[in-house]
Formats: C-alpha cells, structure tokens, sequence
C-alpha cells in the first residue's frame, strides 16, 4: 500500500518538485493551495487549503483522510517571505508572516495528529529555512518564524513520539523558487536612513535565489528522509557555504560572526 503524503503549498516551487517526485515514485500525493482551481498543471490533485485559516486546515484534512482513510506524511511546506528593515516593517505584516509561516504549520500538526495516532504512526516534516538558524539583516522576521518552528518542532517530538509519530525539520538553503517575487518587501523609501544598505541587500537576495540550486535536490531529500527508519530531528539541505555558516556561528564569537554576515552583506 502507497503512502499517503498531504503538502501544503503544493501547486508551486519546492512543494511542486516534492509532489511530482513523490508522485512518480508511487506515493498517494495530495498537494494543497489557496486557488486550486486556477492550478492546471498539476499531476497530483490539489486540495484548498489556506494554513492561516484553521478551518480550512480541518477540512482539507478531513477530505484527504475520507478518500484515503490515512495520512502517513505530512510536508509543512507552505510558507512566505518578508524583508526590510524592522523599524521600517509594518507590524501587521510580522504578524502575517507569522501566521503563514509559525501558526500556520502548528495549526496542520494539531489537525493531522489524532489520524496519525489512530494509526500508531505517522512522519511530519516541517520545512523551515538555513535562515531560521541566524538573524540575518533584512530577513530578520522571517528568520524568527522559521526558527520559532524549528524549536517549537523540538518540543512536538517530544510530546509525540510515544504514539509512533515522528517530527523533522528541514533546513533548505537558496533554492532557484519564485519565493522572491511572492515575498513581502517593505517599501525602498527614498531617502530612509536604510535606503541605501536596503536596497543592496534586496538586490543581493533576489540574486541569491535566482541562481539558487534546482528544488529536485530538495524533493530528493524528503524522499530520503521518508523512508529512513528513525529520521533525525534537524536536516540542512543546500549549498556548502550555506550549511558551513550554521556551523560557523557555532564556534565563532558572536561579534566576529556578526562581522562577517556584515561582510558577506557589504554592511
């Protein structure tokens, strides 16, 4: 029996490449979106789902488990991005992508949680961001969703494991993704005193995720991680200097480390 897998952002980017090669290696896929039914491409069926709305998480769920009677994995891929500088942020915004991104995928956990523990099984795969392991300067809102899930994610396990359900996080790092056009930008104001470092560091990002690696290597990941025994609790998956610098701001101190980020991002 194929497993059955439920993706959230599932119609686009990584979400996208994670269906279309689970879908080919035999796994019962179902990706989620907000506006399914303007998706016409997709190999997969798609279900609406909007992770800010706990309702339509209930539902979603509840349809998936009515057609195939179980959900053995569930990707929290949807997610969005957010830049600018935190005084010129607007709040509302951080709570946006708050919900999206940290609220959001609790809300699937708790909907999906009591199937999986009828079961006595069940993996969830939370998918974070290299970003989520240090502020960066510009992304700092989206850093903190991100790595407000990779420790709450630390807490779940704990408190699931007894029912035979397992909790990862995955960690990527740039991925060649339209995140960067979906994003929220805070406004570039001319003549801001974050005018011009803003505007470099905008240009620099969008950069790095254009030239970022092919999102196949993340769908090959995940279909790694899902048929590991025991799946560890953190992966990171991406360029070496991406994963390299994790590492770095483990043994650095904290200053020096600050300093080269400063460096990489001609502060």
């Amino acid at each position: 029996m194929s497993k059955v897998v439920l993706i959230t952002g599932g119609s686009s980017g990584i979400g996208k490449a994670i269906g279309e090669f689970l879908f080919d290696k035999g796994f019962t896929v179902y990706g989620t979106s907000r506006n399914p039914e303007k998706i016409t491409n997709s190999v997969f069926p798609l279900i609406a789902l909007d992770v800010r709305n706990a309702e339509s998480i209930k539902q979603a769920v509840e349809k998936v488990i009515s057609i195939s009677k179980r959900i053995d994995v569930v990707i929290n891929n949807a997610g969005v991005g957010i830049t600018g500088p935190i005084e010129e942020t607007p709040t509302d915004e951080m709570r946006n992508n708050f919900e999206t991104n940290f609220f959001g995928p609790i809300e699937v956990i708790k909907a999906v949680l009591p199937q999986m523990r009828e079961q006595k099984s069940g993996l969830i795969i939370n998918i974070t961001s290299i970003a989520g392991y240090m502020g960066l300067p510009y992304r700092g809102i989206y850093s903190a969703s991100k790595g407000a899930l990779e420790i709450v994610s630390e807490a779940i396990s704990m408190e699931v494991k007894g029912f035979g359900i397992n909790i990862t996080n995955v960690a990527p790092g740039d991925f060649a993704t339209k995140i960067a056009s979906g994003r929220y930008h805070a406004p570039l104001i001319i003549g801001s005193a974050y005018e011009i470092p803003y505007g470099n560091t905008l240009s620099q990002m969008d950069e790095h995720v254009e030239s970022g690696s092919n999102p196949d290597e993340m769908a090959m990941a995940i279909y790694q991680i899902i048929n590991e025994k025991n799946p560890k609790l953190h992966y990171k998956i991406g360029a070496f200097m991406q994963k390299f610098s994790i590492i770095l701001k483990r043994i650095l101190p904290d200053r020096i480390y600050e300093s080269v980020l400063m460096n990489h991002y001609k502060l």
